[in-house]
């Protein structure tokens, strides 16, 4: 697919998701904002905030993929966690303006990036991607910390679109970790199906028609995955229950 193509059709999701994050940070009251997210020890407005200064982040990824020069996406995990912190205690309206100005900047450097340096390589905790890798982390951020939020989105509002792409990658990181149960995730209405934990072949392995299989809607297989969601709902073949994983990331 056309790389300009591609960089459009993202930039148009990464636009709508950000648009309904800020409908719902749009409803919070300073109180609301203050008050606990999903995620332990954050308040909302440190999952507000934390999304404002990703996007700064990612657009430091743009630039050094613009000029080759090496720029980090924080200065160091120290400072990307003094920034959320320093940010968090804000009034929600302050809250949203950051949310808005941080992606609409985020927004401006990926359209002026040129064509040439969607494939450059950058990096991001020992990883690295071409930049065209950006955007589909930067929906994933959006979309799964919209959830954390707890202010009404859930993982049945996430786009179908954003769920078949996501689902793949974030088992993809699941595949070969040696911590995490051995199964076939499946999800309904697609052509797909991902293994995770240790790789089943070679001497030794378990035997196929003992797979455990975990099936289901795709957004509940990617809750699950995520930890946004407990598995209640799924389907699971060859087990009394959904296996219990570790931490996606």
């Amino acid at each position: 697919m056309d790389t300009e193509i591609t960089v459009t059709v993202a930039l148009d999701r990464l636009g709508q998701s950000t648009g309904r994050l800020l409908a719902t940070a749009g409803t919070l009251t300073d109180a609301q904002a203050a008050g606990a997210s999903r995620l332990p020890g954050w308040t909302r407005g440190h999952v507000l905030t934390h999304l404002a200064r990703n996007a700064d982040g990612f657009r430091n990824l743009l630039a050094w993929a613009d000029t080759g020069r090496e720029t980090p996406m924080y200065p160091s995990e120290e400072a990307r966690a003094r920034g959320i912190e320093a940010g968090a205690g804000r009034s929600a309206t302050e809250l949203a303006a950051d949310v808005r100005a941080s992606a609409a900047a985020l927004a401006g450097a990926a359209q002026d990036l040129p064509a040439r340096a969607w494939d450059a390589p950058v990096a991001r905790r020992g990883g690295t991607f071409p930049a065209r890798g950006i955007l589909a982390r930067r929906l994933s951020e959006l979309e799964i910390h919209h959830v954390d939020l707890d202010a009404g989105y859930r993982p049945a509002d996430w786009p179908a679109s954003f769920v078949a792409a996501t689902l793949a990658r974030v088992a993809g990181d699941f595949a070969g970790r040696a911590d995490v149960p051995a199964c076939l995730v499946r999800p309904d209405g697609l052509d797909a199906a991902f293994p995770i934990g240790p790789a089943r072949t070679g001497p030794g392995s378990p035997d196929p028609a003992g797979q455990v299989t975990v099936s289901g809607p795709p957004a509940a297989l990617l809750a699950w995955l995520t930890g946004r969601g407990s598995g209640t709902g799924l389907e699971v073949e060859g087990a009394g229950a959904v296996p219990v994983l570790p931490p996606w990331r």
